[in-house]
């Protein structure tokens, strides 16, 4: 047997002949036609049989040429019945010139069975066929030289198409595992988009609440006044109201560009700056204490500090109408402290819905910026909020 017939041998054995090599899913455009594999068994058979013919001496024994074109002709078989293809190629191996036959057949099995017993049985069987000599006679009569060689071609004959149908099938499971793996991070992706969707909800959510609830609380409460005052203290109240519901229009606006975006939004983002005229126009007697404000507050730092104080205020107009009230936002050690206090209330609070969102949300806010939120009530029947916001935040 020449080693240019062991070469044919196992470049079309290896790939053509596993099923593990198909195990994967590929995608429609990729799949292959059915006369593909058809065309690669005939492609096999012929090589086979080119082989034996160009093998086998003119004095051969008449049994070995049908078991030849047995072994030859199982290799059709070699997908559906992998190790009883390299039974039926053994007699033409042993008694015949099959060689390539039962190599093509072996590694077809490697390739689909891996490291099962039958890849093994196969291995033992294909090598005693290489080792053995037919008849027997003849190989009673070799010296120890000629087994020894035999032995070793036998080992090469057996191992090459394992070796090579062992890597065909670790390469399939290899693009299979693959293709798990990216599926996985697939979903892992979609799991993460719908993790930050979620959280870009809930923090809409949250500024919508401090945002609007606070407006629409002075709006209505300052609609309530109008009823009860003369013509030109209506007129004042009418341009509050307008003031207003112009800056509530104004934060909505801002908080649909942050939903258009996915950002921070290009609109207003008020800060503690802006503490003064919220307490101008809040309609309660509150006094603002401003106590070592470092010149640089972190954007979100001011934001949360701001939104801390419309709440509370939002709170205090809500449950406690004509109570006093003092806000004192006061820097040290490397945070911002807000601490809103309120006394108890002067009259009936007025019916005005309320969802309890907007403490929950504070706390949120707190949380993640690192900081922390207490809320408690007062001897005096009043309330307070303390809030404290690190200011690397």
């Amino acid at each position: 047997m020449s080693s240019e017939g062991l070469s044919i041998g196992i470049s079309v054995g290896g790939p053509g002949a596993g099923a593990a090599g198909r195990a994967h899913r590929r995608p429609a455009g990729a799949r292959r036609s059915g006369w593909v594999p058809l065309a690669v068994d005939v492609t096999a058979i012929l090589v086979a049989a080119l082989d034996v013919w160009l093998v086998i001496p003119a004095e051969a024994p008449p049994y070995s040429i049908p078991l030849s074109a047995l072994a030859c002709l199982a290799l059709a078989a070699r997908r559906r019945l992998p190790f009883g293809a390299v039974l039926l190629t053994v007699p033409g191996f042993l008694a015949g010139w099959s060689q390539l036959a039962a190599m093509i057949a072996l590694g077809a099995l490697a390739t689909r069975k891996q490291r099962h017993w039958q890849v093994w049985a196969g291995a033992v069987l294909v090598w005693a066929c290489r080792f053995v000599r037919w008849p027997p006679g003849d190989f009673a009569q070799l010296g120890w030289r000629e087994h020894v060689l035999d032995g070793i071609y036998g080992v090469l004959v057996a191992g090459m198409p394992i070796a090579i149908g062992l890597l065909a099938g670790a390469r399939a499971q290899l693009a299979r595992r693959l293709g798990e793996l990216t599926a996985s991070r697939d979903r892992e992706r979609r799991l993460a988009a719908d993790a930050v969707r979620a959280e870009e909800r809930a923090r809409l959510a949250r500024e919508m609440h401090d945002v609007v609830s606070h407006d629409i609380t002075l709006i209505a409460m300052q609609a309530g006044a109008l009823t009860a005052q003369d013509p030109p203290s209506a007129r004042q109240t009418a341009e509050i109201i307008r003031q207003l519901s112009t800056r509530t229009l104004e934060e909505l606006r801002s908080l649909v560009g942050v939903l258009r975006s996915g950002g921070e939004g290009d609109g207003p983002h008020p800060g503690i700056g802006e503490l003064g005229r919220l307490v101008h126009n809040c309609d309660l007697a509150v006094r603002l204490t401003m106590d070592a404000v470092p010149e640089q507050v972190p954007p979100k730092v001011s934001a949360a500090a701001y939104r801390t104080v419309q709440e509370a205020l939002t709170n205090v107009c809500k449950h406690a109408p004509g109570a006093p009230a003092t806000v004192v936002v006061r820097g040290g050690d490397g945070a911002l402290n807000v601490e809103i206090r309120n006394e108890r209330p002067r009259r009936e609070p007025p019916a005005l819905p309320s969802g309890g969102y907007g403490l929950t949300g504070l706390a949120e806010r707190a949380r993640l910026l690192g900081g922390s939120l207490e809320m408690c009530a007062t001897e005096d029947g009043g309330f307070r909020i303390r809030a404290r916001y690190p200011l690397g935040a």
